[in-house]
């Protein structure tokens, strides 16, 4: 006799419409989405997810119900889901349920304020928690300055150098690796994310390729978002690079990142001050004596307009929605 049971798993791995599930006994199965996701327009469930799943003793399980996120990484949806999934959505969710993001950069020509700067906005406004790691102190000469600018840059964060080929600094990394804890790693190809995972298990997690001399990239060894555990009970969540997410509606993030600008605004003499010849800008005075510096500057003007670019992107998308909503519905008794 055929026996139907609902479960909680969580998802590992989503590969076009099939989802590799986990459940709490350490149990993997495979499971597709109820008819509801694709007739109701929901959106689909994301590496990281917790869901209600229906097991299936002949087949593939069927996930009914995505719960609640507590943290999520998303992007303006550009060109839609998977062929199988809807397309109406206006964001696409990457990855859910993180407790804290690992930037991680390396300390050759990798090495950018600006990108640092930019992913650790993008975490604050998720609630999680940056933590930057500068990966290969070995190759660099100045690891402690670098470090220091780095925490000038993103007084949010916590910014820890290491070297995955001497184990410089690893110790610094196990107050964040407590079990059932899950840490979402991002970072561009070639910065040492595959090795510095097989560190952190004490053994070959990850397939780790090597990178170009010429300009110290490398290809991409995850290809796919992946979740999987530790020997230590710790999640790990790999994403393959930083590219991957945008500057979406996220004016809280920039602003706690940049608060020591945002501080400035407070002391200009005009409530309307655009920072640009008006007498007794704060913004101007502390850029005239080095108090802020021209890159951090720039910096923040850039993420702002980036993100107006975004708002004002969703804005269009959401008006084409409601009118092809409006005819696609046209007539249907709701």
């Amino acid at each position: 006799m055929k026996t139907n049971n609902t479960i909680t798993a969580r998802v590992s791995c989503v590969q076009k419409n099939l989802f590799t599930l986990l459940l709490p006994s350490g149990q993997e199965l495979f499971g597709k989405l109820k008819g509801k996701f694709y007739n109701l327009g929901l959106e689909p469930p994301v590496v990281g997810d917790y869901v209600k799943v229906i097991t299936n003793e002949y087949g593939d399980a069927l996930i009914d119900e995505v719960l609640p996120r507590n943290t999520v990484f998303k992007r303006p949806n550009r060109s839609g889901h998977a062929e199988a999934f809807v397309k109406n959505l206006l964001e696409e969710t990457i990855v859910a349920n993180f407790d804290y993001v690992f930037i991680v950069t390396s300390l050759n020509q990798d090495y950018s304020e600006n990108r640092i700067a930019r992913y650790v906005s993008i975490t604050l406004n998720t609630g999680a928690k940056p933590v930057v790691i500068l990966s290969k102190a070995d190759l660099c000469d100045d690891v402690d300055l670098k470090v220091e600018i780095t925490q000038a840059v993103c007084d949010k964060a916590d910014v820890i150098a290491i070297s995955s080929l001497t184990g410089y600094g690893i110790d610094k990394l196990q107050p964040y690796l407590q079990k059932d804890k899950t840490i979402a790693i991002v970072g561009s190809s070639g910065v040492g994310k595959s090795t510095l995972l097989n560190t952190l298990n004490g053994g070959e997690l990850m397939k780790v390729n090597q990178i170009r001399d010429s300009d110290g990239k490398g290809r991409h060894t995850t290809t796919y978002r992946q979740l999987f555990q530790l020997q230590n009970g710790v999640w790990i969540m790999d994403t393959p690079g930083l590219r991957e997410i945008g500057v979406l509606d996220m004016e809280e993030g920039i602003d706690e990142t940049f608060s020591d600008v945002v501080e400035l605004f407070n002391q200009c003499k005009f409530n309307d001050c655009s920072h640009t010849n008006e007498p007794g800008c704060a913004v101007l005075a502390a850029l005239a004596d080095g108090t802020l510096s021209e890159e951090r500057w720039a910096t923040y003007q850039q993420l702002h307009q980036e993100n107006e670019w975004g708002k004002a992107k969703m804005m269009q998308i959401a008006k084409f929605t409601r009118e092809y909503q409006k005819n696609r519905y046209q007539g249907w008794d709701l």
